[in-house]
């Protein structure tokens, strides 16, 4: 590819001493993408004055580019880019305008002109975004200013004395000299320095160890800084970079952020996550007390029936206590459902089970992550399931299984419970309706989780199968989207 100059003396009729100035300014145009997060291009007049030619380019490092391939070496013509040729042409800077690319993509241009010492126009400095899309993003528009007499008439006494150019910045923007010294200050930055004890009259003119209380030094330091600035009760989101020329650094730019109020709502959010945790660790703490407390009025009864009451009520609240620990240990308000059915089935089983019977419990199918709420019904449900397999489905046998299956589909979710029991019939539970258990999970799963219950036993064992659908396992934030 060409160089510059190269390109300056085969199209046009600009000087060497024009085309080494184009050259000079060309070495700024990484710095001017970054901080304005644009394609920017620099586009020299052809001696026809009806299209310019593009010499040099620069896209942003961390955003996308308009541009598939280099532009370098094309023309640009009025129909596709009037507020280029209108720039070089009247040496008015054109600031908002719009154009199609080269890629023929519709594009909003800034465009100021490069002047020579004696105030020729020699070129056009031209930021572009894509407005396609029509993509909503803040714009933060930037201009490279540097000690010469050169720079600061193409990219501040052109643009900044039309005051256009100060409108479409959102972020404050310090420039300062090879001293470290301020010599440019926008009024959103002013804005900024007032909060942290600064005047106009202090703000330019002083050190930038003066500015910012000795927190930043940019000189001696390579590439993009990038940091976050704690100064009384403002935070700072900072970029800076120095600007250097022939080897030398000859001053720097800074880029200011008000990011104090993001802060504090990070902090708040932080708050109210251990908040939430410790009242889910409370609720678990307490549930545990009440089922030890059932658990030692258990002990004292010796009737059967209110003995298996006692059980039944254990169970089911440490079923709730599973999802409060949980919650309290994870801190976010979702579940992992397999983790729940694999802790609730081992209890029921080890307590509930008769001493000489070996029940094997087996978990398969999806992973299932929900929402607390409809963790914590279907939790209850399955432990009723559960709890019915190991006290009626094996009567006297002396070994079984107890599967749950978990099964998320595009719809809905589906959880089965079977064993290899003796059925219901044969373990004098014919009557399902009858069935507290029973009346209690159809009760959760209709109007709770708005699903249907099947049941179905034979002398093989029983398969219930449940089914809600999968809205119900949606985060709130995507069911009111």
């Amino acid at each position: 590819m060409a160089s510059i100059m190269e390109l300056c003396k085969m199209y046009t009729r600009l000087s060497e001493e024009d085309a080494r100035t184009i050259q000079e300014m060309a070495v700024q145009l990484p710095l001017i993408a970054e901080v304005s997060e644009s394609d920017v291009f620099i586009d020299c007049p052809l001696p026809d004055q009806g299209s310019a030619l593009v010499v040099a380019e620069a896209h942003p490092a961390g955003g996308s580019s308009l541009y598939k391939s280099s532009v370098v070496g094309q023309y640009a013509f009025a129909q596709n880019e009037p507020a280029v040729m209108f720039c070089l042409l009247s040496g008015q800077s054109v600031i908002g305008s719009r154009g199609i690319s080269q890629e023929q993509i519709a594009i909003q241009q800034n465009v100021v002109p490069i002047r020579s010492r004696s105030g020729q126009v020699i070129g056009a400095l031209i930021m572009e975004k894509d407005i396609s899309e029509k993509l909503e993003q803040e714009k933060n528009v930037s201009r490279l200013m540097e000690t010469t007499e050169q720079l600061s008439e193409t990219l501040l006494a052109v643009a900044m004395s039309q005051g256009s150019m100060q409108s479409l910045m959102h972020e404050g923007i310090i420039v300062f000299d090879d001293k470290e010294r301020v010599t440019y200050t926008n009024p959103r930055a002013l804005d900024m320095l007032k909060e942290i004890g600064h005047t106009t009259d202090t703000a330019n003119g002083s050190s930038l160890t003066q500015l910012l209380y000795g927190k930043l030094a940019v000189l001696g330091r390579s590439g993009l800084i990038h940091q976050e600035l704690q100064i009384g009760h403002v935070t700072f989101e900072l970029k800076a970079m120095s600007i250097c020329r022939e080897q030398r650094e000859v001053g720097g730019i800074i880029l200011l952020r008000d990011i104090s109020d993001m802060k504090e709502k990070e902090k708040q959010l932080v708050i109210k996550s251990a908040v939430i945790k410790e009242i889910h660790h409370r609720v678990k703490n307490n549930l545990q007390t009440v089922s030890s407390l059932l658990r030692l009025q258990m002990r004292r009864t010796k009737l059967e029936e209110v003995e298996r009451v006692y059980r039944d009520s254990i169970n089911r609240i440490n079923s709730i206590a599973v999802i409060h620990e949980m919650l309290a240990y994870e801190g976010l308000e979702t579940i992992h459902f397999n983790e729940v059915v694999d802790r609730i089935i081992k209890n029921i089983v080890s307590s509930s089970s008769k001493p000489d019977q070996t029940i094997v419990p087996l978990i398969s199918g999806d992973e299932l992550i929900l929402q607390s709420d409809v963790a914590t019904t279907l939790a209850l449900v399955v432990n009723e399931l559960v709890q019915n397999c190991v006290l009626h489905a094996f009567g006297e046998r002396r070994a079984g299984y107890i599967e749950v299956s978990l099964q998320q589909h595009d719809t809905f979710i589906r959880v089965c419970v079977s064993d290899n029991g003796i059925g219901f019939k044969a373990a004098n539970h014919s009557d399902r309706k009858g069935h507290l258990g029973l009346r209690i999970t159809e009760t959760l799963v209709e109007e709770n989780l708005g699903g249907v219950l099947d049941i179905m036993t034979d002398e093989r064992g029983t398969f219930v199968q449940l089914t809600f659908p999968i809205s119900k396992i949606r985060p709130k934030e995507d069911e009111s989207s």
